[in-house]
């Protein structure tokens, strides 16, 4: 403890967490809104991903907290099954994280495609647009994607051809997502360190209340405990509902991916100690199942603020933890100064943040892996608009999956024609699949009559049940045309995965 004094390395973490603090303390809010839930709750899990997940975590530079890429799901849940569905949810999706990082597949939860996640932070970025831009006008979202869309050009006209307050909110959430952009591209050098997020949101309240705007303000309890919701022995027996558990297997999948995905990008930001994937998963798996007992929302590693924690100069584990002190004493402390920010004004934080997340210039980038990916990434994103954000996961990993067999069962086939009459040979070059069936069938189909045929399997590297039993059937059947089928046997059968067998 002497030398990490000595080194210099708190300085390194203060300063750090401070900066960490100043991007989290909006964010933390503005997610818990675009949530459905009360902003308390998303402080208090920035709260326990700093001070709780800080302590035990395997990525020693990240920072974990709410997240926008489950702001989704949570909305979405808390609209069919109520707030105190949420609790007794993020907890057991938790206890999953838990078990799958002490069962040691912390690394299994890396093998997502690429193109699905970046589908689906797409996806999100998407819904979060869509829904916070009825928010910016002081209006309720609608209950999905689409809804949201189709539901805009009305709100924009109810907001002209109402109250003057609608319109107002419109200019501070605008004035915000302006600020972030300007700063953005014209930050100095020196200030750096400054989020352009803090800074819109200290401009515009100050604005608003200098000028006495009408506009709705965060609500934020005097008494931080006060927001704490334990859940109760129904809500917890609720979890026996089918939907209930699926909702929890997917906020801990989702969560997982997306934490260690971070993590694996804050790897490569700096020189430090390696993330330990295991450990990292059942620290999240901790921090979750300790905010589903406070009823707030769940957590995962993130981005934005562990790559501001990098970029900051932060040296261990403790910039984060003293990030997750700061939100505590200035939620307990200065509740009054959080209730003078504007609700628009966070709403325009989020429509920023889910523009920055819809980055198209991806299908360029993925497309060099070959188009089928680039189509995956768009394919995802898509269906989890119209759909909804599990539903496009799926197909997402089902496109994947379909993908990976169709480029597994490459098979070129040729059937090659001697000069001595009555003879030829069947090449296969490749992976000879169900799926090629139809294309080995259609090429047995075109050996005329009285044919001798040899089969080439030098170049074949996989033969799988159905087209060695085609083959075996069109050489019973040869003799019917004259035909004759020359197989080694043995040969082909050492094609077959744990094979062994003679014909």
């Amino acid at each position: 403890m002497s030398n990490y004094f000595k080194q210099g390395l708190f300085g390194r973490d203060l300063l750090g967490s401070v900066v960490v603090f100043l991007v989290a303390l909006p964010l933390c809010m503005g997610i818990a809104i675009a949530s459905g839930m009360p902003p308390a709750a998303g402080l208090i899990t920035g709260i326990v991903g700093g001070m709780v997940v800080g302590v035990f975590a395997g990525s020693p530079l990240q920072v974990s907290g709410p997240a926008a890429g489950l702001a989704v799901l949570v909305f979405e849940l808390v609209r069919e099954h109520g707030v105190m569905a949420l609790g007794p949810v993020v907890l057991l999706a938790g206890l999953i994280q838990v078990a799958a990082g002490l069962c040691r597949v912390g690394v299994w939860f890396r093998m997502c495609s690429p193109a699905v996640v970046a589908g689906m932070l797409s996806g999100i970025g998407v819904l979060i647009v869509a829904s916070q831009m009825h928010v910016l006008m002081d209006a309720l979202p609608k209950a999905r994607g689409l809804e949201n869309f189709a539901a805009l050009p009305g709100a924009v006209i109810d907001a002209v051809q109402g109250d003057a307050g609608s319109m107002t909110a419109l200019a501070v959430g605008l004035g915000t997502m302006a600020i972030m952009l300007g700063w953005e591209k014209r930050r100095p050098a020196k200030l750096r360190f400054v989020p352009g997020a803090l800074l819109a949101v200290v401009a515009l309240t100050a604005i608003v209340q200098f000028a006495g705007l009408s506009v709705k303000t965060v609500d934020v309890p005097s008494n931080l405990l006060s927001a704490v919701s334990l859940p109760s022995f129904g809500s917890l027996a609720g979890l026996l509902e089918p939907s209930l558990l699926i909702a929890a297997l997917t906020f801990a999948f989702i969560a997982s991916a997306e934490t260690l995905l971070s993590a694996a990008a804050v790897d490569r930001m700096h020189d430090g100690a390696r993330t330990n994937y295991d450990r990292e998963l059942t620290a999240q798996g901790v921090g979750n199942a300790i905010c589903g007992l406070f009823g707030a929302l769940p957590m995962t590693g993130v981005i934005v603020r562990s790559a501001a924690n990098v970029q900051a100069g932060s040296a261990t584990r403790m910039a984060t933890i003293l990030h997750g002190a700061w939100l505590l004493v200035f939620a307990s402390l200065l509740p009054w100064l959080m209730r003078m920010t504007p609700v628009a004004c966070l709403a325009g934080i989020l429509v920023y943040t889910g523009i920055k997340m819809v980055n198209f210039k991806q299908v360029k980038s993925l497309a060099q892996y070959g188009k089928g990916t680039a189509w995956i990434y768009v394919a995802t994103t898509v269906a989890i608009v119209a759909t909804d954000l599990l539903a496009g996961v799926l197909i997402g990993f089902a496109l994947s999956l379909f993908r990976l067999a169709l480029h597994s069962a490459r098979l070129k086939v040729g059937l090659d024609h001697h000069d001595e009459p009555g003879s030829a040979s069947l090449r296969l070059e490749g992976s000879a699949t169900f799926l090629r069936v139809p294309t080995v069938a259609r090429t047995l189909e075109r050996v005329p009559p009285n044919t001798r045929v040899q089969l080439d399997v030098n170049r074949l590297n996989h033969v799988d049940q159905a087209c060695l039993e085609l083959l075996r059937e069109w050489g019973r059947n040869a003799s019917a045309r004259g035909c004759e089928l020359v197989v080694d046997w043995h040969q082909l059968n050492q094609r077959v995965e744990g094979v062994r067998r003679a014909a």
